[in-house]
């Protein structure tokens, strides 16, 4: 490849392919062909947040280390699959604007009750027929990279130890220029948000001082507010006119700093005159207020995570809000949890993963397009929520015995 960096197309990366084993109950689940907005629609317990949780893990990973993340997370005696062999691990393949298909892989075990990175590795193909090869490979702290922006199979690999077995490779190497690949990817992940937004959180009083990125509960959206109205003006004003069409005489919202130097939110309704604190707002207005403000970051992250959008929200405001996150995905990544046929209405059938457990207790997904029968229905104009809610999936339907689990239930 002779393309130089500085005339490589922008865009962001985006993540094509998800694999992952032996993480409670995705005991072996690979998701192909990833669209920019992935939703996933399943029962209770059939492995959404889960899926969910494997962004948050890598992103905690990098944030805050392996051991942090590992032990947060109940260890191995709640992460690892019931019963199962071998480690844990996660491979995604993802593709920055202009260079090859990059794959990352990451296995972890513990051992005396730590964690083990047993394997990490980056791997790409350059050009047409080129083989694969790896310009990152680790095992238990030890392990060589090739520097270089666009590294070769023919350039040196250096030995690069790491001072214990539990770090991360690409989280360390990804600090030095001379790595400058392995840095895109530690810039990738850590810049996900897999958001938890919570309306109490966004209830709260926080010091005054901008912030340019929404929090994972929403506990900064008056920061944030402050922000935008400091130094994004024209994209607050989009943000205010798109609340006033789902919540009526709403008509902006205000961060003041207080004497005690924390930001007030107050939401201001048109007919009167003095607006109510934020604390008095209702949970759907406040929710949909952090939605707006995620979705219409003027530097959005490269990939958002949102479990389940519809709670507190009206229905008939779900598919708008559908169709705001695909226009999103201009700038961004968005994967989406949700049990609400209102915003599966909105959506492709190939935006759409149905996760379900088999009789062993495991979690199976499938793109709702290759579903029996759901593109015909779709060519005769139904919609995809409509199908769900009659049953026509076949899978993901909680009123359908698909077989009872056998191994103790994750949350999912």
């Amino acid at each position: 490849m002779t393309t130089s960096p500085r005339q490589l197309p922008a865009g962001p990366a985006r993540i094509e392919y998800l694999k992952v084993q032996n993480f409670r109950a995705l005991r072996d689940v690979e998701l192909k062909d990833l669209t920019p907005m992935t939703v996933l629609l399943g029962p209770n317990g059939s492995g959404k947040s889960t899926v969910f949780d494997v962004f948050a893990f890598l992103s905690d990973c990098f944030e805050s280390g392996l051991r942090r993340a590992w032990d947060r997370r109940g260890r191995a005696r709640e992460l690892k699959t019931r019963g199962s062999e071998g480690p844990l691990s996660i491979e995604i393949k993802y593709r920055e604007p202009g260079y090859p298909l990059i794959t990352y892989h990451l296995a972890v075990d513990e051992r005396h009750g730590a964690p083990v990175v047993v394997e990490e590795w980056l791997r790409w193909t350059r050009g047409r027929g080129g083989k694969p090869f790896r310009f990152l490979d680790y095992r238990e702290g030890r392990g060589q990279a090739v520097s270089g922006e666009l590294p070769d199979a023919q350039d040196r690999r250096i030995d690069v130890p790491l001072k214990s077995s539990d770090l991360l490779a690409v989280n360390a190497l990804g600090q030095f220029a001379e790595h400058p690949r392995v840095a895109a990817l530690r810039d990738f992940i850590t810049g996900w948000h897999v958001s938890y937004l919570s309306a109490d959180s966004a209830r709260g009083q926080p010091e005054a001082g901008p912030q340019e990125r929404l929090s994972r509960s929403g506990d900064n959206l008056a920061n944030v507010i402050q922000h935008l109205a400091e130094r994004h003006g024209d994209r607050l004003e989009a943000i205010f006119q798109s609340l006033r069409r789902r919540v009526p005489r709403v008509e902006r919202v205000l961060a003041e700093p207080m004497a005690d130097g924390r930001l007030l939110l107050q939401i201001k309704d048109a007919p009167f005159n003095h607006p109510v604190m934020a604390r008095f707002a209702s949970d759907g207005t406040l929710k949909m207020l952090a939605y707006l403000v995620l979705l219409h970051d003027p530097l959005p992250p490269p990939f958002i995570g949102i479990e389940e959008p519809e709670n507190f929200l009206h229905p008939r405001l779900l598919p708008e809000l559908a169709e705001e996150c695909r226009q999103s995905t201009e700038q961004t990544q968005l994967m989406v949890t949700t049990h609400s046929p209102f915003f599966l209405n909105a959506l492709r059938a190939e935006e759409v993963r149905v996760l379900w457990r088999d009789e062993a207790g495991y979690t199976q997904a499938e793109r709702a397009a290759d579903l029996p029968g759901v593109r015909d229905f779709i060519q005769h104009g139904a919609l995809l929520g409509h199908l769900w809610m009659e049953g026509h999936f076949g899978v993901g339907d909680p009123l359908v015995n698909q077989g009872a689990a056998s191994l103790p239930l994750h949350r999912g």
